[in-house]
């Protein structure tokens, strides 16, 4: 992947869409993908990698995908990137480096005019090794042993009135609405890291990110940092779903709704 964007431009789609070593993931619904998709690309709902996300599993869906360890990676969604994004580190975390998002949607593709089509790509089914990135998970014990040091920024990506309610003590709150821009999934990396300063968040940080269940708004924030340039970055991927399963410590704001959200 491109470090400096983690994504793919449309323009650079359109020059490998024929290209035999990208594959193109759309992790939008079946139902969705069959009425109509980018011309080459495959499916992968994200609720069928969720049903089992375990390193074994994903490396088979991989393979079935015909994705290779080297096998270059785009994904989209029509859902600002955070379905895409999920899947996107889920392959990173098995250890696949070739991996992109496409900075637009479904959507947004189809308004500026590209073609689209029902017809499904053959698939020759090859074999994915699994080579863990321990470095970019989380865990909840990970977090509650970390999350107090002073290098470590814990990230809250949901909306800023759910953040208020309740939220892992601690946690700062980048609501995902403001991850992207101009038509884009994510902001350029000037203004990513322009957004990040404006914030107090450095360079040097280690950067948690969650959100509300399954780690899909964190997911996009994850891709949001690392294309600024952030080099240590972690999703706690089952977020604070688990977390309050758990009966881990919890923060609130009494009266939040009053308070101010214009952080949305």
């Amino acid at each position: 992947m491109n470090n400096d964007t983690q994504t793919l431009s449309v323009k650079s789609l359109l020059a490998r869409i024929n290209d035999e070593t990208l594959r193109l993931i759309d992790v939008r619904r079946e139902e969705e993908y069959r009425a109509g998709h980018i011309t080459n690309a495959v499916n992968l709902p994200l609720a069928k990698l969720l049903e089992d996300d375990k390193p074994e599993n994903v490396a088979k869906l991989a393979g079935e995908l015909g994705i290779s360890d080297n096998t270059s990676v785009a994904i989209y969604d029509d859902t600002f990137g955070a379905l895409s994004s999920r899947v996107a580190w889920t392959l990173q975390y098995i250890g696949h480096q070739d991996v992109s998002l496409l900075e637009v949607t479904y959507s947004q593709w189809k308004d500026l005019g590209y073609d689209i089509s029902t017809d499904v790509p053959s698939i020759i089914t090859v074999k994915h090794s699994i080579n863990l990135q321990p470095d970019i998970l989380a865990t909840a014990d990970y977090l509650e042993k970390v999350k107090e040091k002073k290098n470590v920024i814990l990230i809250d990506n949901r909306e800023r009135l759910n953040f208020l309610e309740h939220h892992i003590p601690g946690a700062v709150n980048i609501p995902y609405k403001s991850l992207g821009t101009d038509g884009k999934i994510l902001r350029t990396r000037d203004s990513m890291k322009n957004f990040l300063r404006n914030r107090g968040i450095s360079d040097d940080a280690e950067i948690i990110t969650y959100c509300g269940s399954v780690g899909t708004l964190s997911g996009l924030a994850y891709y949001a940092l690392k294309s600024a340039g952030i080099p240590n970055v972690k999703l706690y991927v089952r977020s604070f779903k688990e977390w309050r399963s758990l009966e881990k410590p919890i923060g609130k704001q009494e009266d939040a709704a009053y308070w101010d959200l214009s952080a949305e």
